[in-house]
């Protein structure tokens, strides 16, 4: 991905604000983890736009690729060559492949032979399905196919996969939303471990005389000469457990739904900045600055 305009505003954001977290509150750890979250936030999300954006395009490109194919199969039926169908059909508006389509055009009439044009026509592109179409084509015009069934065969081959995708995003967005509310459930039950069980059991513990429960002495082997952790210190992994969960539920969110671990980042993107915030921000607002 070329870094774009979007990409270096985000970028110089949270340059700013990380400049300004580090200046003016190097020595508050809360407030300094809580915006350094928010910087990078700031920072991630227009290459998170960007992907999102990416995979539109390749949706785009991938129903107007069934277009050209069709068009082009039809010419070819009609006893036009290939090369010239091509070339007549580079005016046409094919949207985001138009370009490439007047490329390909453009090569073909330099001489360039078909095949070759269009394995550079699918490489510029991509896309894993027009790579495919196109290498399928090139195999059956090697071999001796009827090129017009061949373009037909192509076209309904890559509206079925097509199809498939959005049959199969469609049965699993029910998955999806669950996967979403499980995760902030999680969150939730996280939190309150965090600022609610673990100091009442900690403060219980320590007035208890007998068997109580007291962190301090669960503590103890982790601490330094002898010191136990604070509650704070003790819950601290809870947000890398967060963190973690929010990767990888969010990955796998992306495989189920649009078959790609790529896809997932923009879910695990979001998973982790709110996981992150929620919980630093809750560590700033709900709980008393130690005097």
């Amino acid at each position: 991905m070329k870094l774009q305009k979007m990409h270096w505003i985000g970028i110089a954001a949270a340059a700013v604000i990380l400049v300004f977290d580090i200046i003016f509150f190097r020595s508050d750890e809360r407030m300094l983890f809580f915006l350094g979250g928010i910087a990078f936030s700031i920072a991630g999300l227009p290459f998170i736009i960007g992907l999102v954006m990416e995979g539109r395009t390749e949706q785009g490109v991938n129903e107007m690729f069934l277009e050209f194919a069709r068009n082009l199969a039809e010419s070819v039926g009609a006893g036009t060559p290939v090369s010239k169908s091509i070339v007549n059909m580079k005016n046409k508006n094919y949207g985001l492949l138009s370009s490439y389509v007047v490329k390909l055009s453009n090569q073909i009439e330099l001489g360039i032979p078909v095949n070759s044009a269009f394995r550079t026509f699918a490489d510029d592109i991509g896309s894993p399905v027009i790579q495919r179409a196109v290498s399928l084509m090139g195999e059956a015009e090697r071999a001796g196919g009827e090129i017009d069934y061949i373009l037909e065969s192509t076209a309904k081959s890559i509206a079925e996969v097509e199809k498939l995708k959005k049959e199969r995003k469609a049965a699993i967005y029910n998955l999806v939303v669950q996967g979403y509310i499980v995760f902030f459930i999680f969150l939730g039950i996280i939190l309150v471990m965090e600022y609610k069980i673990v100091p009442m059991t900690s403060s219980v513990g320590g007035l208890s005389t007998g068997g109580g429960f007291d962190i301090n002495k669960i503590s103890e082997g982790a601490g330094v000469a002898g010191e136990g952790l604070t509650p704070e210190q003790f819950t601290r992994p809870f947000l890398y457990l967060l963190l973690a969960q929010g990767l990888f539920a969010g990955l796998t969110i992306g495989k189920l739904t649009e078959g790609s671990i790529k896809k997932g980042i923009k879910h695990s993107f979001v998973l982790m900045i709110s996981s992150f915030l929620v919980s630093t921000g809750a560590r700033l607002f709900l709980v008393p600055a130690a005097a």
